[in-house]
């Protein structure tokens, strides 16, 4: 095959239906990964439908199975699965809330990467992009859970892209402002200095290769800021 695959975690979300439609404008054959999907949300003959969740190691590695038994590659990996709590401070913050965000924002991504870098590493080239927060580098006051899981993520991010420069595999993470999503939107929330789910996708798809599968070669371990007029 010489269509390249691209695995997108939560590919039916706000950013994610962006992103799914984006990177099969682009060419891409596209396996969207959600617990809840059908090939119906997409209207694409290059896009298939995983109904997962990756709540488990177990969990991903069957993902990924089932995306190379059929394709037989990974050749991106965008990972978009995330959560949002706000509410009290830190010293307020019960354990439940303090995990639930590790959980969602963390532990995904450290799954599926331990179920997908095998696979690219065999390959000898990969792409991998995850969609951190703009509150990972800047917090504010009560979102210290969901500030500290997507700090994490950062720092799991640029650490695979250390490890797996060898292979050819580049690794990076975007840190959104608020983006214009439909569960953002609240009402009379001034939505002007928001970020346009569409400008993320379109970012995703050239660190992806873009078009001709050639952009994004030089840039790994970065850190990409996208506040749009909110800066």
């Amino acid at each position: 095959m010489t269509a390249r695959v691209a695995l997108v975690t939560g590919a039916n979300g706000g950013l994610g239906t962006h992103v799914t439609k984006a990177l099969l404008d682009a060419g891409f054959t596209v396996v969207g990964l959600a617990p809840k999907i059908q090939a119906s949300d997409f209207d694409h003959p290059h896009f298939t439908a995983l109904p997962a969740s990756l709540d488990s190691l177990e969990a991903a590695n069957k993902a990924v199975d089932t995306v190379i038994a059929h394709f037989g590659k990974i050749d991106v990996l965008a990972h978009l699965v995330g959560g949002f709590a706000s509410g009290p401070s830190v010293a307020d913050t019960d354990d439940a809330t303090f995990q639930s965000m590790f959980a969602m924002n963390l532990n995904t991504a450290f799954h599926i990467l331990r179920a997908v870098i095998p696979a690219m590493r065999k390959a000898q080239t990969g792409r991998i992009i995850a969609i951190g927060s703009r509150a990972a580098e800047d917090p504010g006051a009560s979102v210290g859970a969901y500030s500290a899981s997507k700090a994490a993520l950062v720092s799991l991010i640029r650490t695979v892209a250390v490890e797996n420069k060898d292979a050819g595999i580049t690794a990076n993470v975007i840190l959104p402002g608020t983006m214009d999503t439909p569960a953002n939107r609240m009402p009379a929330a001034d939505t002007s200095q928001w970020v346009q789910p569409a400008s993320v996708a379109s970012l995703i798809v050239w660190l992806a290769g873009g078009a001709g599968g050639d952009t994004g070669n030089d840039v790994t371990g970065a850190v990409i800021p996208v506040y749009g007029r909110g800066l």
